[in-house]
């Protein structure tokens, strides 16, 4: 089965066409790419294809329906690629609220409850529901589509974890949990990590950092989520980079009243103009702000950087104890993959519970192939660090070919 697989960001989007089946473990890439920095005036275009040179590009992509269909110009120029050759298309989703965990294929029903939901993520589910009727579009009707969601990896939550200490009765009827996001590049920290460890040398209790524009942190037990920093929304947990993360609830009302707006638009600030933007005043690229820090002297943006870091360390802390201990700590994400300097940070005075840095093995440990991982604390550390480069558009493909062959089973059926 070849499947197109899509993943959807705030301001990128992640492509990879596999040739896959259910169950298959290590599914054959065939191409992948990426466009980043939607909507400014050199968006960078990347495609990559085994046994062939890799194109870099930059022009101007103003919006995430013409990156999509750059996308599918680059495959049309590969026979073996052609849109027509296709036989499934995945798309990431963050948010499917209670009703949609599952991978899930499309069809109007469920297109209407994602829609529904959208303000839970109101900054990624907009763009993923475009993405489908964009490619509806391209590839017409014949072409299945599923939705693969980010909170299902966050399913198995135990309910001490994922319940709001609000009345019973609201959270019922109004479905306010903890729901967690980010499950699909955690099931890939995953998967990584136990590629790269000896079967001898696994152990079960992960502790996972995702950093990158939005961050979140997973505490792992026997392969499953047991908590996560994000909750009911993709706006609680870290400092992110637009987003505040943690903050006392009652801050929403109090800025309304004081600046005369309303929750929603407060809201919004929390979303959009918040995190390291809101703190350094500059910047929501963490690597601005290091430029900043260093060339400038620049003290807010040093702030911000020190806050990131304060906030993950302390999730860190708070999951060592949720598991009562840790065997392995696991960097991912854009930040968390390419920056050695944040990942010394945030581990900086944790040698009590046995995590520590090795400075030369962290420096290297960058620009890592999909899926690869690598080990940046010394041999001798009893909690280990490990950098894992996250592989969600290899996880949404094997999910959409499972899923296409459960939905093919019960229609003969």
């Amino acid at each position: 089965m070849k499947v197109l697989a899509l993943n959807y960001g705030s301001s990128s989007i992640k492509f990879l066409v596999t040739e896959t089946s259910p169950g298959h473990i290590d599914p054959k890439p065939l191409a992948r790419g990426h466009i980043d920095d939607i909507g400014s005036p050199q968006s960078a275009i990347r495609f990559t294809r085994p046994q062939n040179s890799p194109l870099h590009e930059n022009r101007t992509i103003s919006d995430h329906s013409k990156g999509m269909r750059k996308i599918f110009e680059l495959l049309g120029q590969c026979k073996e690629l052609a849109p027509s050759s296709l036989d499934a298309v995945g798309h990431r989703f963050v948010h499917g609220g209670d009703a949609l965990f599952n991978p899930v294929v499309v069809d109007q029903e469920v297109l209407s409850v994602l829609d529904a939901v959208s303000r839970l993520a109101p900054i990624h589910n907009p763009l993923a529901l475009n993405g489908i009727r964009e490619t509806r579009t391209l590839l017409g009707e014949r072409v299945p589509m599923v939705c693969v969601f980010d909170t299902a990896f966050h399913r198995t939550m135990p309910p001490v974890a994922s319940t709001y200490a609000i009345p019973h009765a609201l959270a019922t009827r109004h479905r306010m949990k903890r729901y967690g996001f980010h499950g699909i590049a955690h099931a890939s920290l995953v998967q990584g990590y136990l590629d790269f460890v000896s079967p001898a040398h696994r152990q079960d209790r992960l502790i996972l950092l995702h950093l990158g524009n939005g961050c979140s942190v997973t505490a792992v037990k026997g392969g499953q989520s047991v908590d996560t920093s994000m909750g009911f929304t993709s706006l609680e947990g870290l400092v992110m980079g637009t987003r505040s993360g943690d903050l006392d609830p009652a801050i929403v009302p109090y800025l309304a009243e004081k600046e005369g707006v309303s929750c929603a638009e407060v809201v919004e600030w929390l979303h959009h103009q918040s995190g390291l933007l809101g703190v350094s005043g500059k910047s929501a690229d963490m690597r601005i702000l290091f430029d900043a820090m260093n060339q400038e002297h620049d003290e807010r943006a040093a702030l911000a950087i020190e806050l990131f870091c304060y906030r993950a360390r302390k999730y860190v802390g708070a999951y060592l104890a949720a598991l009562g201990g840790a065997d392995a700590v696991i960097f991912g994400g854009g930040i968390g993959e390419s920056s050695p300097d944040i990942r010394q940070r945030i581990c900086t005075n944790m040698a009590w519970c046995g995590l520590h840095i090795d400075p030369a093995r962290n420096q290297q440990a960058v620009r890592l192939a999909p899926g690869a991982a690598a080990r940046i604390s010394p041999s001798h550390a009893t909690l280990p660090a490990y950098v894992v480069a996250a592989d969600e558009e290899t996880t949404i493909a094997r999910q959409t070919a499972d899923c296409l062959t459960q939905f093919r089973k019960r229609i003969r059926c």
